[in-house]
C-alpha cells in the first residue's frame, strides 16, 4: 500500500508519524527516534507531509522536501479541532495528517535558513531588552529606598548607571553602594549588547531591498520591516493585506 499523506508529530527526541493511503486507510501510526526520522522518509515514495508550525518545524520541512516530499505546515489552533479523543502523540499525528488535507486549511510559510537567522536577531534582540527593562525596573525600586529618585526614560537611567560607573558614590553605606554599583555595570553591559543587536539590524536593513521597500511606509522603521520580512517572507501566503493584518 502507498502512503499519500503523513502527519508528523514533532518532538526534541521522538516523533509521531501517521500515514494513509489515498483511500485513507492507516498504514501505520508509529514513534520514530529523531536518528530515524529522514532514513524512513528516504525510502518512501514522495507524499504528502504535514506537521504543526513549531520551533524546530522549518528545519525538518526543509529537509523533507530535499527528499521529495511536500510538506505544509500548520498553525496548532488548527490541529486542535481534528483531535477526537484525550491528547497522546498518536492521537495528534492522525489529527494532523487529517488536518493537511483539508481544502479549506491556512498553512504557514516554510522560512528559509537566512529567515530564521535574521529572526533569531529580533529574538535575541527581544529578550536583552527584556532583561534590560528588568534591570532597570529593579535599580529604580533599589535607590528609590534610600530616596534617590531615577527620572523615567532610558535616557535618564543610562545617564545615572555610567555616572557610577565612572565613580561617583552615593551617601550609602558601603553595601548598598556595591550593590549598586554592581548592577549600574551589568545595566551598561547590556545595554551595549543592545546596541550591538539593533546596529546589526540596521545594516541587515540596508543590504535587503525588501527591507528598503517595507520602510518606505511611514513610521516603519529598521526593526520593525527586518522582523516582517523575516516573519512572513515574502508574504505570497496571504491573499490581501486584510488577511495579513489579521
Amino acid at each position: 500500500m502507498q502512503v499519500t499523506t503523513i502527519g508528523v508529530d514533532l518532538a526534541k527526541n521522538v516523533f509521531q508519524v501517521h500515514g494513509i493511503t489515498a483511500t485513507e486507510e492507516v498504514v501505520f501510526n508509529k514513534p520514530l527516534r529523531r536518528a530515524q526520522f529522514l532514513s524512513f522518509f528516504s525510502k518512501l515514495e514522495p507524499c504528502l507531509i504535514g506537521m504543526e508550525s513549531c520551533s524546530s518545524s522549518h528545519h525538518w520541512a526543509r529537509e523533507l522536501i530535499a527528499l521529495g516530499h511536500e510538506v505544509r505546515l500548520i498553525p496548532p489552533m488548527y490541529v486542535k479541532p481534528y483531535v477526537k479523543r484525550g491528547k497522546s502523540d498518536a492521537i495528534d499525528a492522525e489529527a494532523i495528517c487529517e488536518a493537511v488535507t483539508r481544502p479549506t486549511m491556512r498553512f504557514v510559510a516554510i522560512k528559509t535558513v537566512e529567515q530564521q537567522s535574521l529572526l533569531s536577531l529580533h529574538r535575541a534582540r527581544d529578550l536583552l531588552v527584556r532583561q534590560r527593562t528588568q534591570l532597570i525596573n529593579n535599580l529604580r525600586g533599589l535607590v528609590a529606598e534610600f530616596g534617590i529618585f531615577i527620572p523615567r526614560g532610558l535616557a535618564r537611567v543610562i545617564g545615572f548607571a555610567e555616572d557610577i560607573t565612572l565613580g561617583e558614590v552615593l551617601d550609602l553605606p558601603d553595601i548598598a553602594n556595591e550593590v549598586i554599583h554592581n548592577l549600574c555595570e551589568q545595566l551598561m553591559a547590556l545595554h551595549k549588547r543592545v546596541r550591538w543587536y539593533e546596529d546589526r539590524v540596521k545594516q541587515v536593513a540596508k543590504e535587503d531591498a525588501r527591507v528598503r521597500l517595507l520602510r518606505t511606509i511611514p513610521g516603519v522603521g529598521a526593526v520593525t520591516a527586518s522582523a516582517i520580512i523575516a516573519s512572513i517572507g515574502d508574504g505570497h501566503q496571504f491573499r490581501n493585506g486584510r488577511e495579513f493584518a489579521a
